[in-house]
Order: C-alpha cells, then sequence, then structure tokens
C-alpha cells in the first residue's frame, strides 16, 4: 500500500476510535440562561454545589440540612411534599432510620405513575455526595422545574422519590415499594445514579422479564446521546450490585432505568467526590436522559411496558440505540457461517486461499492473542509490586488508570503489528480465516452462554465482506477496507475503557484482550500496511512514553490524594486499647501513631464488617482513654418449648454513629432489632457471624429479640463506633495534610469500642 495511502486509511482508524468515545455524550456549554423550559446544567449545578458542602450520611448533622434544601426546592416549583420515616433493615440486615422525600404531580387520566428517583445521602463518614447521589437528585430537580414551567398537564401522575439510606443498604427504597401506599401505583422508575464522577451516563434495565417493550419504548422517547449495550446488560444481571430500582424490582416487580456513570472511579464515596470534580458534560449527558424520557413516559401508557421478549441492543454513532429481537441471534450467527464457508471455498477455487498458508496464519493470531492477554492479566499485579500505594486505593482504579488503560491498549496493538510482521509472506487473504474462525467460535459462545454480547456478530459481518474482497482482488481499495473497518471500531472501541474503568484495573486483561481482538477486525487494512514493524515500534515507544508518564504521576497531590485511616480501638474486656490502620502503604500521617519499629502486622484480624471485606493492615498499642462503655442489660429471657427467647437492650453512653454485632455459632432463628424483623435470606447464611449493623446517629438504645434454640449459649459481641476521633476532646489528632483524604469503604478517623457479653 502506498505510504500517503497507509498514512490516511490510520488517521481514519484513529478518528473513528475518537468519534466512538466523543459522540457517546454531549459537551457542555454554559447555559444558566437558556429558555425556562429546558434542561440548565449550570442551574443543576447549582443544586449540586449547594447540597455537597458537607458530609451527609445518615446521622450526620448536614443530613437534615440536605432534606430541608430539598424540600424547600421542591416548595418552589409549587409542589406538596411530604416525609416517609421508617426503620428498615433491607436485605443486607443493615438497620437505619430513613426518612425519604415525596411528592406528586397530578396527571389528568387514570393509570400508572412514573417515579423519578434518586438518593439525597451521601457515603459515610467523609463523602461530600457530589456525583453520588447529589447529581441524580440535581438532575430531577431541574428537569422537574423545566417540566412544569410549560404548565402542561400530564395524562399520568409524576412521584419525585428522593431516597434516604441508599447508601446504608438500600433502605428508603425498602421503605417506600413495601410500605407506602404509592407503591402499588408505580408503572415505571427512571433511576438516577453515580459510581464515580465523569464520563458518560450508562443506561441499564430492571426487569424481570424480557426488556423487548422497555427498548421499544425507549427507543421511540428518542434521547439524543444513549450509551447502552445488551452486554453490560448481562453482566449486570450477573453481578450483585444493586442500586435503589433492584428494590423495585425484586419487591414490587416494577420496570425501570438506571442512568449511571462510572468514569473518575477514584473519587467515588471519597470526600474528592466535589462540586469541583463532577464533570459538567457527565451532567449534561443526565439531563440529555431525563428530559425525553419525562415528557414521553409522562404521556405514555405504563401499564404494558412488561414483555416476554428480550432484545439485543447496542449504540453506534449516527444511528444511536440499534436493536433486534434474541430470536435472530442464531439465525445471524448461521448466515455468518456459512458466508464464511462459501468465501473459503472460492478462495481455494480462486487459490488466493491455500490451506498451508491459512494454517500458518493461525499462529500470528495466537501470538499476539496469548501474549497480551498475559500481559494484561499480570499487569495490576505488578503494578500493585511496583507502586505499594496503589494498594491503598480500594477502587482497584489509579489516579492515572486512564493511562495505563491507553498504555497497554497500544503496547496490544504495537505486540500485534510486531508479530504479524513476521509473517509478512502470507497473503492478506490467508490471514484473515483465522480471526473468521476465532470471531465465530467467540460469537458462537456469547449465543450461548452470555446472549447480550450477540451483538459483536455485526463487525464480523463486515469482516466476511473484507474477507470477500481480498480473495477476490489483488490490490484492493484501502479506503473500502478501512470503510469496512468502521463498524468494529464504533462498537467495539469504548469496551477497552469500559471494564477497566468500571471493574477496576485488575480487568486490564479486557484492555488487551478488546485491543488485540479489534485489531484482528482491521487486519484486512493492516495486512496491506508494508511497514507495519514501523508501527509497532511507534505503538511501543508510545506505550513506554504513556508509562513514563503514569511513573510520575503515581504519587498522590493534594488534587489526587492519598487515602488514608487511622481508628482508635478500645477492647472493654481485656482494657487494652490499640491504634489501628487500613492501609498498607502506611502515610506520615499515620505512622505517627503507628510507629513502624512498633507496629504489629495484622493477619485475618477481625474487625467491623467493609464493602470489599478489608481487615486492618497495621495496629500499634495506645493509650487506654475513659471512653463511656456502653450498658447492656438482658430484659426478657423465656423458654417456650425447644425455643429461647431472649430480649437485650443495649444503650450508649455516647453519641455513636455505627453499633455492629456479632454472635458466636449458635443456631438463630430469627432475629429482630427495633421491633424489625432481619431478613429471613441473610439469617440463613450469615457469614462471620454478624447479627446486624445498626447505623444510628445518636445515643438511642437498641433492642434486640433473639430466638434460638433452649441450651444455647448466647455470646454476643458489640462493635460501637463514633466517626469523632479528630474531633473527640479526648484526643488530639492533628489534621490531615492536603495530600490525604479518609479512605473510603472503611471505617474510618473512628473510635471503635468492643464488648461481648456471654448470656448463659
Amino acid at each position: 500500500m502506498k505510504r500517503i495511502q497507509a498514512l490516511i486509511t490510520l488517521l481514519f482508524v484513529i478518528l473513528a476510535i475518537y468519534w466512538s468515545f466523543n459522540a457517546a455524550m454531549p459537551s457542555y456549554t454554559p447555559d444558566a440562561s437558556i429558555a425556562t423550559s429546558s434542561f440548565s446544567t449550570d442551574r443543576a449545578m447549582e443544586h449540586v454545589k449547594n447540597m455537597a458542602q458537607k458530609p451527609h450520611a445518615v446521622g450526620f448533622p448536614a443530613h437534615a440540612e440536605v432534606r430541608k434544601y430539598i424540600v424547600d426546592e421542591l416548595h418552589k416549583m409549587g409542589l406538596e411534599t411530604s416525609l416517609q420515616e421508617g426503620y428498615t433493615a433491607g436485605d443486607w440486615a443493615n438497620l437505619s432510620s430513613a426518612t425519604n422525600i415525596l411528592a406528586r404531580i397530578e396527571g389528568s387520566e387514570e393509570g400508572k405513575a412514573l417515579v423519578l428517583l434518586s438518593h439525597y445521602d451521601s457515603n459515610p463518614h467523609s463523602s461530600l455526595g457530589a456525583s453520588d447521589a447529589g447529581s441524580g437528585v440535581a438532575t430531577i430537580l431541574e428537569g422537574i422545574r423545566a417540566f412544569l414551567s410549560e404548565k402542561k398537564t400530564p395524562k399520568n401522575d409524576i412521584i419525585i422519590l428522593i431516597t434516604d439510606a441508599e447508601e446504608l443498604g438500600l433502605n428508603g427504597a425498602d421503605l417506600f415499594v413495601n410500605q407506602h401506599p404509592w407503591a402499588k401505583e408505580v408503572g415505571l422508575v427512571l433511576n438516577f445514579e453515580a459510581r464515580g464522577s465523569g464520563g458518560p451516563g450508562y443506561m441499564l434495565i430492571e426487569t424481570n422479564r424480557g426488556n423487548g417493550k422497555l427498548i421499544e419504548e425507549f427507543t421511540k422517547a428518542a434521547p439524543e446521546y444513549p450509551v447502552a449495550n445488551s452486554l453490560a446488560y448481562s453482566i449486570y444481571k450477573l453481578l450483585p450490585n444493586d442500586t435503589d430500582l433492584t428494590v423495585f424490582r425484586e419487591d414490587g416487580d416494577i420496570e425501570g432505568f438506571n442512568f449511571a456513570f462510572i468514569g473518575d472511579h477514584f473519587d467515588y464515596h471519597t470526600a474528592q467526590d466535589t462540586y469541583d470534580r463532577l464533570d459538567k458534560n457527565t451532567l449534561a449527558h443526565q439531563g440529555s436522559y431525563l428530559m425525553p424520557l419525562l415528557h414521553y413516559f409522562a404521556d405514555s401508557d405504563l401499564d404494558h411496558l412488561k414483555s416476554l421478549d428480550d432484545y439485543i441492543y447496542f449504540n453506534v454513532p449516527f444511528f444511536k440505540l440499534v436493536s433486534y429481537p434474541f430470536e435472530w441471534i442464531w439465525p445471524m450467527f448461521g448466515l455468518a457461517v456459512f458466508l464464511f464457508i462459501v468465501l473459503l471455498i472460492i478462495g481455494f477455487r480462486k487459490k488466493s486461499v491455500k490451506l498451508a498458508d491459512l494454517s500458518k496464519g493461525f499462529l500470528p493470531l495466537l501470538l499476539s492473542l496469548g501474549l497480551n492477554a498475559i500481559v494484561g492479566y499480570y499487569s495490576w499485579v505488578v503494578l500493585r509490586q511496583l507502586y505499594p500505594q496503589y494498594q491503598d486505593m480500594l477502587h482497584g482504579f489509579t489516579y492515572n488508570g486512564y493511562t495505563y488503560i491507553l498504555a497497554f491498549a497500544l503496547f496490544s496493538i504495537g505486540s500485534s503489528f510486531w508479530i504479524y510482521h513476521r509473517f509478512k509472506g502470507i497473503t492478506t487473504a490467508n490471514l484473515l480465516v483465522a480471526p473468521l474462525v476465532l470471531w465465530l467460535i467467540i460469537c458462537g459462545a456469547l449465543g450461548a452462554y452470555l446472549p447480550g454480547a450477540s451483538f459483536f456478530i455485526v463487525p464480523v459481518f463486515a469482516l466476511l465482506a473484507a474477507f470477500m474482497v481480498t480473495i477476490n482482488q489483488e490490490k484492493p481499495n484501502p479506503y473500502l477496507l478501512t470503510f469496512l473497518c468502521i463498524p468494529a471500531l464504533l462498537m467495539l472501541a469504548p469496551f477497552v475503557k469500559m471494564f477497566p474503568v468500571g471493574l477496576g484495573l485488575k480487568m486490564m486483561v479486557a484492555a488487551t484482550a478488546f485491543s488485540t481482538l479489534l485489531f484482528f477486525l482491521c487486519l484486512p487494512l493492516f495486512g496491506y500496511y508494508k511497514h507495519k514493524s514501523r508501527l509497532a515500534y511507534i505503538s511501543m515507544l508510545l506505550f513506554v512514553g504513556f508509562m513514563l508518564s503514569a511513573h510520575f504521576n503515581a504519587g498522590f497531590t493534594k488534587e489526587n490524594a492519598k487515602p488514608t485511616s487511622l481508628l482508635y480501638v478500645l477492647d472493654v474486656d481485656t482494657n487494652t486499647a490499640q491504634w489501628a490502620t487500613y492501609e498498607n502503604s502506611v502515610s506520615p500521617w499515620t505512622e505517627q501513631y503507628l510507629k513502624v519499629d512498633r507496629t504489629e502486622e495484622v493477619e485475618n484480624a477481625k474487625t467491623i464488617s467493609s464493602k470489599y471485606g478489608t481487615r486492618f493492615t497495621h495496629r500499634a498499642p495506645a493509650p487506654v482513654k475513659a471512653i463511656p462503655i456502653p450498658h447492656i442489660e438482658k430484659t426478657r429471657d423465656t423458654i417456650i418449648g425447644e425455643e429461647r427467647i431472649l430480649n437485650i437492650c443495649i444503650t450508649p453512653q455516647r453519641s455513636i454513629n455505627r453499633l455492629e454485632l456479632f454472635t458466636n455459632a449458635i443456631p438463630i432463628g430469627k432475629a429482630k432489632v427495633n421491633s424489625v424483623p432481619l431478613p429471613s435470606y441473610f439469617m440463613e447464611q450469615r457469614n462471620g457471624g454478624r447479627l446486624v449493623t445498626y447505623y444510628t446517629g445518636s445515643d438511642n438504645y437498641t433492642e434486640l429479640e433473639i430466638h434460638t434454640t433452649k441450651d444455647s449459649v448466647l455470646e454476643l459481641t458489640l462493635y460501637e463506633a463514633s466517626n469523632d476521633l479528630l474531633s473527640n476532646s479526648l484526643f488530639s489528632i492533628p489534621e490531615r495534610p492536603a495530600d490525604n483524604i479518609p479512605m473510603p469503604f472503611v471505617l474510618n478517623d473512628a473510635i471503635l469500642l468492643t464488648k461481648t457479653v456471654r448470656f448463659e
């Protein structure tokens, strides 16, 4: 291929990759003065700014302030609000008192109601909650304001539901779905969430049946920038990820759409989830979902959204959301196999395909895929060894994570170019047989085991077309081959980034594997490049450059702070105290209390539960402080037949944020906490003896009712925690440095008191 043609086609490939990302979401422009009937990102950002001033988890002082702000904003729109309060324990035995905010716009006709859903509590204990989920609340507030300004009466009732205690166990959603009379009137839910502070908002469906009707209606609503695919939907259903919308589906059999962004995952649940770090493009994207869907579903029939049919769907620039029924999976696969066999026969007859050469073509494919899979699989293991501080980013996604993704994608492309350069004696037509076989095997396996990903067959048809061109033409038009690469680039390039961002850098193997598979789909074009070795060297040089960039940005700064943790742990039973941390790479701020020469590394030390099962890494002796000890009283001990019923009252003598209770290994038939039954599913599968986690935020007492066998001896262990270590008058802990933040997902800045009581 001529040098100028090679350069132009390569630029087209790069442009297509760029377009696959850039076309996914709107670009923010200042719009504070936009028409009142339009969604304004600037006006929504003002809501985020006002709500994200302080951490506002359940039980924190700012929690009530944020609730009042939302209620006041709804009142300004002329809406009457109500509060739903109550205790729930959800499915995870995480007890809390939740206070939901509700408002309702009356429709003109009878029928099901549309719910706009988000939550207003931030994650304990330091998250400012700008993205999670201040962005969701702000999107709804601004969207409803714009909708009401049109002064049109919708056909359907519209319920605004801002739930509480989502971060603790979806408690507010549980309270609404199972106890509020409006729940029986709901036909559809639009839920706005976040798992980071940037990136496109992905649409995910919650349904107990098929998604066919929901996809049809979503397409008719015509949001401008849909980012959705049935692969993500299939994976989402397999993972233990829950949102408030999950409760609607599981407990109420109510359909709904999730809109959540996952970019900049390192900000999730941290003190860096701030107004300044929330991407305005992302918030604009959430608004671009809400407005057309709100207008469409406000006047649609919400009584007939259930379907037994499932659809394959994916987004692609220009065509937006493309969908077709699951019934097409095997006919499309069969057609692809048939076309491959026909083209293979034609190739043999024309002698442009030879058995010996096509057999050799499997070697560079296997070498490329094998090498890149190995490098991707072990990359995170090696990086954690080279940079121990990465272990303290429990998200599994580092501040320089995007640089690593780009670097390893370039490595995969570079290694593939170099390997295929070594086989330049084989014609492109012969080299294409192996990728076609591999992709047909992949599509067949996906059709059988992960049908939501069956749209991968679409670029395979483009590859078959390119195969037809190469077996019929010795020097095919390079621009035609480039055109046939575009479906693969537009559809699959975003997956290189999506999996490591969403699931952490441990999934770098997905980035290297997708990059390699994309290379195979572009092989009809790349196979004609005469200087593949030069492209290999350029790619590897860029790989080294980006790895160096990541290295020089591997440390922590004020903008990208190090997660640190410090706890004071008082064991009442032994009257001993310790400093403890979850840090692997101990910071100077923490090391003041955990001097290396007197620090004990902790292995399998039992501690209060955390999201990722994280345990203490280091601890050191601490002075015993006069922390008030909770009062524990047995108020009832009755044996009825073969059952022993114990009633226990626990009264803290200080203001606490969290009480976690464990029992010894005795059979517990059922239990109640503050008269709320703990879920039977949880009771049957308790791990580690945990009975309940109660997020209280006060000095209120806790009442237990435990049913066990008559001969059992109950041993109850209390973990009583308050997040006031840095402000408690008994301590003089200095403020964190500017380049430190509290570590998320674990108990932090806390005074933790433990006590075990035995009930003979």
